[in-house]
């Protein structure tokens, strides 16, 4: 003698209710709007192993001077203006008085130094001062843009 614990017509939830949870799932993966606005590029704190550097960046403020390290304790070695296409090499960020900071070590071959104009400059720049680009192309057309 067989015991039904649920009416006939309800026997057969269990595999309906699965095949709700299924079809619904289904649904909510394939049926949420995925944004095709571009995201802001971040450049990891830490480089990658297969290249030299992170990225490029672009000043974009007037002026602003390189680093010898970060924070206020940094001494200048030099500045850049607006435009300038940076190599980024290093991010780390910084805990400057509960705020955490990021800050970037670039390398320029532009911009004014102590040792003169021009020349390879290397120094800490704060990441607000910079617009980053994945490549040195896509930096170059900003800085162009830039500086009409």
């Amino acid at each position: 003698m067989r015991v039904r614990y649920l009416p006939k017509n309800f026997q057969h939830i269990g595999c309906a209710a699965r095949s709700f949870v299924l079809l619904f799932g289904i649904f909510v993966f394939f049926g949420c709007k995925r944004s095709s606005e571009e995201l802001p590029v971040v450049p990891p704190l830490t480089h990658p192993l297969t290249r030299e550097y992170i990225g490029f960046g672009v000043v974009n403020v007037s002026f602003t001077h390189l680093l010898s390290e970060t924070g206020a304790a940094g001494v200048s070695q030099g500045y850049l203006r607006r435009g300038t296409v940076v190599r980024i090499v290093e991010r780390v960020q910084v805990n400057n008085r509960g705020r955490i900071e990021s800050w970037v070590m670039a390398e320029s071959n532009y911009g004014e130094t102590s040792q003169g104009f021009g020349g390879i400059s290397q120094g800490w720049l704060q990441e607000t001062v910079l617009v980053i680009y994945d490549n040195e192309s896509q930096a170059s057309t900003a800085a162009r843009t830039m500086s009409q």
